[in-house]
């Protein structure tokens, strides 16, 4: 049986954001020699309240830093544009209902650009929706799995499987072989660290 690597993310996570192109060439690298299993990590519950003002302030440091360090871009029209909210299940939830159809990834991507290069709010379900739309889901079907109670037991019954895992955040790296759980090394601007880290332990 192979070694199975578990990517542990959040669709609203800005770090996972940054270090997307490191991953896609860290998963490219390893598809011949471990199952690649992506897990959601959840970082903020179902709110409606306005993201309080220092919260605004920090994030938006945040994704300079990530773009000072990183390169990555940033639509800042988002603060202007948008009512921010410390909500990141929807999100979560919408990539559930894709993974069903094989459509994961793809609701990860648009999420991740229209949150952080076309300044929409992954937040509300209006944008959820038409996302889902665009990568080729149903759109009443997904409302319907959106509003459905087993989602939410399943995005929860995940989350406290991906956070009972040797992690200190998201986006993480954790390879299972031989029912032993292991961190992997990840840096994000070199996927050879990662690579090497992986390759000695399968």
């Amino acid at each position: 049986m192979r070694a199975q690597l578990y990517y542990i993310y959040d669709p609203m996570c800005s770090w996972c954001w940054g270090y997307t192109p490191t991953w896609n060439l860290l998963k490219k690298e390893l598809a011949d020699h471990v199952d690649i299993i992506y897990g959601l990590g959840g970082l903020a519950e179902d709110s409606q309240m306005v993201m309080p003002e220092d919260m605004q302030h920090f994030l938006q440091q945040t994704w300079r830093k990530i773009s000072q360090q990183l390169g990555t871009s940033f639509n800042h029209d988002f603060w202007l544009q948008c009512e921010p909210r410390r909500s990141t299940y929807p999100a979560c939830r919408a990539t559930l209902v894709a993974r069903a159809f094989n459509k994961e990834q793809e609701m990860l991507t648009a999420i991740q650009h229209g949150y952080y290069l076309q300044a929409k709010n992954p937040s509300d379900i209006d944008t959820l929706h038409t996302l889902a739309i665009e990568i080729g889901l149903n759109g009443e079907h997904f409302l319907q799995q959106m509003a459905n109670q087993q989602l939410d037991d399943a995005l929860k019954t995940e989350i406290v499987k991906m956070r009972s895992m040797p992690i200190k955040g998201f986006p993480a790296l954790v390879l299972i072989k031989d029912q032993q759980c292991s961190a992997i090394t990840l840096d994000y601007k070199d996927w050879h660290k990662s690579y090497e880290d992986i390759m000695a332990k399968i």
